[in-house]
């Protein structure tokens, strides 16, 4: 496993989970890309703001969700929660990615970017990895500075 992001403000990270080879499912265009995104940012940001990461988990990929319990995923997110992080911004901003989508050889599909939002910049880092028939998060850093 690797991860994403190095420990900093207001960081969060969780561990790539390959799969193998790519799966049935092709590069979702621009759209869907963004829907991906938002939705998971949305749901993390909800999560932080609730303190409980249920539905959060019952969104992510089948070996993350093995992984990563609701309180494992508390923790990994827990200085976010501490610091009252707000970030639901993302929905009204553009997407301003940092590279081109791709998926690469192990099937993730990777997702990197950042929203122009005020008073603080909110850089993300997502994969997603084919799970029970969808897109499904596998792995996530997010910067907020």
């Amino acid at each position: 496993m690797r991860n994403w992001a190095r420990q900093g403000l207001a960081t969060a990270v969780l561990a790539s989970i390959a799969i193998g080879p790519a799966k049935a499912l092709d590069m979702p265009g621009p759209s869907a890309q963004e829907v991906l995104v938002k939705s998971i940012l949305v749901t993390l940001n909800d999560a932080v703001a609730s303190d409980n990461f249920t539905i959060l988990h019952a969104k992510i990929s089948k070996p993350f969700r093995e992984q990563f319990p609701p309180e494992k995923l508390r923790t990994v997110f827990k200085d976010l929660v501490e610091k009252h992080a707000v970030f639901d911004a993302v929905v009204a901003q553009k997407m301003i990615p940092d590279e081109d989508a791709k998926i690469d050889e192990q099937g993730v599909l990777k997702l990197k970017g950042r929203f122009q939002t005020t008073p603080k910049q909110v850089k993300y880092q997502l994969g997603f990895i084919e799970s029970e028939g969808a897109w499904k998060l596998s792995g996530v850093a997010i910067d907020i500075e």
